[in-house]
């Protein structure tokens, strides 16, 4: 939907402007003359409630010019700068809640163009860590947000729900280049978050300075046969192509990420998750009257930067 809008964006905008642009080089000039030929032929000439009423602009191109600055404006912004974005799921939990709405810088991997999202300038690639929105690769309508564990040549083993990362290495020397580690986890809180009945841990996982939470379900186990099988290699491990990323959920036992459907190719990327601007709080009690979409609070402590 995301990409429609974008696509809606641009059409009104060169709308608008081309409407406006064609009455000022085209209409205006022929509502003058009429003005003048109308003040030349009345004695004594023209009320001038009579002669704005001629040189008024049709409804049409009034309507234009109003609005084609602000449409303008706001298509930059979100083409280019930044694109305000709302979680819909627990994929990310505890970094994202449901009902947070954040910002994410689009000039972060590429400036593209916002309806064919063709390259116009090279900024940047993401950093393992980056939480990164992009076009989910099984339906490019939809956008997705995960974070990057997984950079291009990296191997990655998801085993028992540990994390495993060998870093991509070009020495001529493979005897140097760093093997297979376990990323630190370091046990957080037991309870503070629930899936269902079920109480969930949560983990501080760090990537060198990179530090940020996730969750883990101690009683659900990993689901093997829909892991996402690469040619070559072991059913829990995975090897990064060139210009793609692996992506995991914060969540990381409910959360459709990598480990089921592959890598994020680099063209599919939107940009990088970097602020939650606003967050609000949904009921979940059946009791509740109202309905499951509207707000019952507003999460001020959430509002900030994303690690």
């Amino acid at each position: 939907m995301a990409g429609y809008f974008a696509i809606f964006l641009v059409v009104l905008t060169l709308a608008s402007g081309l409407i406006w642009l064609i009455d000022v080089l085209v209409f205006a000039p022929k509502r003058k003359v009429k003005v003048a030929t109308a003040q030349a032929a009345a004695a004594g000439g023209l009320p001038l409630n009579v002669v704005e009423e001629l040189g008024k602009p049709s409804y049409l191109a009034e309507t234009a010019k109003e609005i084609f600055p602000l449409i303008l404006a706001i298509t930059i912004i979100r083409s280019f700068l930044y694109e305000p974005f709302q979680i819909p799921s627990g994929s990310m939990m505890p970094t994202l809640l449901v009902g947070d709405f954040i910002l994410v810088e689009k000039f972060s991997y590429d400036v593209k163009d916002p309806v064919w999202r063709k390259p116009l300038i090279t900024t940047g690639r993401p950093e393992r860590g980056d939480v990164i929105v992009f076009k989910y690769p099984e339906q490019p309508t939809v956008d997705f947000i995960k974070r990057t564990v997984g950079l291009p040549g990296d191997r990655i083993v998801y085993k028992n729900k540990q994390l495993f990362i060998q870093p991509a290495c070009t020495a001529a020397d493979k005897s140097t280049c760093p093997g297979l580690e376990a990323v630190p986890l370091t046990l957080q809180a037991e309870g503070e978050f629930m899936d269902g009945e079920l109480p969930t841990k949560r983990y501080s996982e760090q990537f060198g300075e990179h530090k940020h939470d996730i969750l883990q379900h101690p009683f659900k186990s990993e689901n093997l046969m829909q892991y996402y099988k690469q040619p070559g290699t072991a059913i829990e491990e995975f090897i990064v192509p060139e210009g793609h990323y692996f992506a995991l959920g914060d969540n990381r036992d409910n959360s459709r990420d990598s480990r089921f459907w592959g890598f994020v190719p680099e063209e599919n990327l939107v940009g990088k998750a970097v602020f939650i601007w606003m967050s609000f709080e949904f009921s979940d009690d059946p009791d509740n009257w109202l309905p499951s979409w509207v707000p019952v609070g507003v999460r001020f402590e959430r509002l900030g930067k994303i690690n």
